[in-house]
């Protein structure tokens, strides 16, 4: 579900490069005052670009063998 509320987002090449960006050299998990410059940057809402944060670190956890989900390994 979460892949289909992403790919309904719609985003520009630009945007997807920002937010790429700022995933791999600012955080994985920004604060709300980086979320909204990060939205700013990328002409989204905070709640778009928190979704594309919570999506992009459960395709990150993934590749790294852990759950999809925040919490324990042993999940």
């Amino acid at each position: 579900m979460a892949s289909r509320t992403i790919e309904s987002m719609q985003l520009a090449d630009d945007q997807i490069r920002i937010l790429e960006h700022n995933f791999a050299t600012v955080s994985r998990h920004p604060d709300e005052t980086t979320f909204m410059l990060i939205a700013a940057e990328c002409g989204l809402t905070e709640e778009e670009t928190q979704k594309w944060f919570r999506w992009r670190n459960a395709l990150w956890r993934q590749a790294e063998g852990l759950p999809a989900e925040l919490g324990s390994v042993n999940d």
